[in-house]
C-alpha cells in the first residue's frame, strides 16, 4: 500500500480524534448549562444523571474532517444539510424530549434532501443473474433504507459505549475495503473521519461513560452509515450493498425483533421496552462493559466475515455468515427477546385453570 495513502488515513483519523477528545469538556459543561441531562428513570440502565450532547462533538469532528480532506460537490452538500437537520432536532430533544412522530419528521426531512437534493438513489440492482430499475420507486426505497439505518443504531443506543462502539466497527469495515480495492472517493474519506470523530467521543463514552451521544449522536451517526452505503455504493450490485450492511447485523436484528416483539404484545413499535439484545445479556447477570464487549466481538466477526467475503473468499464469507446467524438465532430461541416467554408461561397456566374450572362445573 502507498505510504502516502497510510498516512493520510492515519490523518483523517488522527485529527477528528484528537479534536473530539479536546473538545468534549466544554460540550459536558454547555450540556449542564442548558439542563440537556439524562436523568435515570423507568428502564434507564445507568444510575447518575449524565449529559447527552455527545452527537455535537462527534459532529464537529466530521465538519473539521470533511473540511481538511473532503472534496466540495452537491451530493455532500445534501449530506451536510441533511445531517444538520439531525443533530438540531437532536439537540432540541435532549433539552426537550420530542416526540416520537417529531423525531421522525425531523429524520425524513434530512432523509429527503439527500434523495431529492443530493440525488443520491439507489437507482437499480443486479443479482443471481436478474436486472431490476426501480425508476420512481427509487426515492421510496432509497428513504427508507435511510431511515432504518439511522433509527437501527437509534433503538440500540441503550448501553455505555454500544452504538458508538458498532459504528466504529461499521465505518472502520468500509474503509478498509474501499481502501484495499482503491477506492479513494467521499465514501473513503467519510468513513476514516467519522471513525476517528466517534473514536474520540468514546473516550468518554465508555463504560462508565461520562457523556452520552445523546438523540443527535445516534441519529447522526446512523444518517452517516447509510449515506457512506450510498454513496460508496450506488448503482450497485445486490451483494455490494448489503454485504457491508451485514456489519450492522446486531442492530438490525434487534430492530426487527422489537418491532415483531411489539406487534406480537399489541404495542406500538416505538414504544420502548427492556427486552433488546443487551437488556437479556444484562439479565444474565453480565456487567454493562461484558455486555458491550461481547456485541462487539460478535459485530467484529461480522465485519470480518464481510472483509473476507469482499475480498478473499466468497465461499469461506458465507460459512463465518451461516455460523454467525445460527449463534444468534439460538439466543434469540433461548431468550425473550422475541417473546417473554415468562409471560407467555403465565397466560397458559391462566387459560388451562380455566379451562379446569369449566370441566369441574
Amino acid at each position: 500500500m502507498n505510504q502516502d495513502i497510510i498516512i493520510k488515513i492515519i490523518l483523517m483519523v488522527l485529527i477528528p480524534f484528537l479534536f473530539v477528545v479536546c473538545i468534549m469538556p466544554f460540550i459536558k459543561k454547555i450540556a449542564h448549562q442548558i439542563n440537556a441531562i439524562d436523568i435515570p428513570r423507568g428502564r434507564h440502565i445507568h444510575k447518575k444523571p449524565t449529559p447527552k450532547m455527545g452527537g455535537i462533538a462527534i459532529f464537529l469532528g466530521f465538519l473539521l474532517g470533511y473540511m481538511i480532506f473532503g472534496t466540495h460537490s452537491a451530493s455532500m452538500n445534501a449530506i451536510l444539510i441533511g445531517s444538520f437537520i439531525l443533530v438540531l432536532v437532536g439537540v432540541i430533544d435532549d433539552i426537550s424530549e420530542l416526540s416520537p412522530l417529531t423525531q421522525f419528521i425531523g429524520q425524513v426531512a434530512a432523509a429527503c434532501v439527500v434523495v431529492f437534493y443530493g440525488n443520491i438513489l439507489i437507482r437499480d440492482i443486479s443479482a443471481f443473474g436478474f436486472y431490476i430499475e426501480f425508476s420512481w420507486l427509487s426515492y421510496p426505497i432509497t428513504l427508507f433504507f435511510i431511515l432504518g439505518c439511522i433509527n437501527c443504531i437509534n433503538l440500540i443506543d441503550g448501553l455505555d459505549g454500544l452504538s458508538g462502539g458498532i459504528s466504529s466497527i461499521y465505518f472502520l469495515t468500509i474503509g478498509i475495503i474501499a481502501t484495499m480495492q482503491g477506492k479513494m472517493g467521499l465514501d473513503f474519506v467519510l468513513s476514516f473521519v467519522m471513525l476517528g470523530a466517534i473514536l474520540g467521543f468514546l473516550v468518554y463514552n465508555f463504560s462508565p461513560a461520562s457523556i452520552f451521544a445523546g438523540a443527535a449522536g445516534s441519529m447522526l451517526m446512523g444518517f452517516m452509515i447509510s449515506v457512506v452505503a450510498l454513496f460508496g455504493f450506488k448503482n450497485v450490485t445486490m451483494t455490494s450493498l448489503i454485504i457491508p450492511l451485514l456489519v450492522l447485523a446486531i442492530p438490525i436484528l434487534d430492530t426487527a425483533f422489537a418491532i415483531l416483539r411489539r406487534t406480537l404484545k399489541g404495542e406500538s413499535i416505538t414504544k420502548g421496552d427492556s427486552y433488546h439484545i443487551h437488556h437479556q445479556l444484562l439479565n444474565r447477570n453480565l456487567s454493562q462493559r461484558t455486555t458491550v464487549i461481547i456485541i462487539y466481538i460478535i459485530d467484529l466477526l461480522f465485519a470480518f466475515a464481510s472483509i473476507v467475503y469482499v475480498l478473499k473468499d466468497a465461499l469461506l464469507g458465507y460459512i463465518i455468515y451461516g455460523i454467525l446467524l445460527a449463534i444468534v438465532l439460538f439466543f434469540v430461541a433461548t431468550t425473550n427477546v422475541v417473546v417473554d416467554k415468562e409471560d407467555v408461561r403465565k397466560k397458559l397456566k391462566l387459560k388451562l385453570a380455566k379451562v379446569k374450572k369449566g370441566h369441574e362445573k
